[in-house]
């Protein structure tokens, strides 16, 4: 059972998907090319110079990869862009930040990154927690594609597969796989 199982209140549901988060031992882990490729493939699918896989945690976002930030592996949480894509089911789409209500005051905008442009598909586990997005991100407006948007949902299920075949090998490591059902 579930530690907080009996509790639904938004509290008990974020510390269950922080506990989510942290069963795949990701967070503070050295990068791996199965996120880059991800990153590099979202990137390319947009033509942007910016794509990230990224996780949630408590208070910052865990890049688990990225392409065209050097050097960059965690952000602050707040006000975030990732942590309002895992509020909800669907891509999250600014097209032009600068006109978008939800993103005019946020500092990727008016900073130096001068973010105008930024999608994102949430990464959900297979027992439906919202861990983090792979999200793309540009300089210029632009309008995404329906295709596109599709294939952003489907690289974020990619990195969830990943992540229960990361789980699956440290629970072997550990002795205590689970029997195939």
């Amino acid at each position: 059972m579930d530690t907080y199982e009996y509790l639904d209140t938004p509290d008990a549901r974020e510390l269950r998907r922080l506990e989510a988060v942290r069963r795949y031992s990701l967070v503070d882990a050295p990068a791996e090319d199965a996120y880059d490729r991800i990153a590099f493939v979202a990137a390319t699918i947009f033509d942007t110079p910016i794509a990230t896989v990224s996780l949630v945690e408590q208070d910052r976002v865990w890049l688990a990869a990225c392409q065209g930030l050097t050097g960059v592996r965690e952000v602050g949480k707040e006000p975030g862009l990732c942590a309002s894509v895992i509020a909800q089911d669907d891509t999250y789409v600014v097209s032009d930040a600068v006109r978008d209500p939800r993103t005019l005051e946020h500092p990727l905008v008016r900073g130096d990154l001068g973010l105008r442009f930024y999608a994102a598909a949430p990464i959900r586990t297979h027992d439906g927690y919202r861990l983090g997005t792979v999200n793309v991100i540009d300089n210029r407006p632009r309008t995404a594609t329906p295709r596109q948007l599709k294939a952003l949902e489907h690289l974020a299920a990619m990195v969830a597969d990943e992540l229960e075949l990361r789980l699956s090998v440290i629970r072997n490591a550990a002795g205590r796989a689970t029997p195939a059902g």
